[in-house]
């Protein structure tokens, strides 16, 4: 891995993970590092699922590509907080 390839999965990462914040209503009580975290993982996890379902590259955007990242954001950010929240009523 190169370090344009990391700053891009942080930046990638970064958009994603927002993005999934956005779509779940309320707030979250998790942290932008945390969101971050969870958008990279959703982006990798999304890519590899696109991939499998045999979503074309495109030379653009690959909506559907994004969409998927975009829902798994979502689930893992959902998650991470209902964590967060079970922890704090503890």
């Amino acid at each position: 891995m190169t370090i344009a390839s990391i700053l891009g999965a942080i930046v990638i990462g970064a958009i994603v993970g927002a993005l999934g914040r956005l779509v779940l209503p309320g707030r979250q009580p998790i942290g932008w590092f945390l969101t971050i975290a969870v958008g990279i993982v959703a982006a990798l996890i999304g890519t590899a699922i696109a991939q499998s379902l045999g979503v074309a590259t495109t030379d653009g955007i690959d909506w559907i590509e994004l969409v998927m990242q975009i829902v798994l954001a979502a689930v893992g950010v959902g998650l991470v907080a209902g964590l967060r929240r079970s922890r704090s009523r503890v």
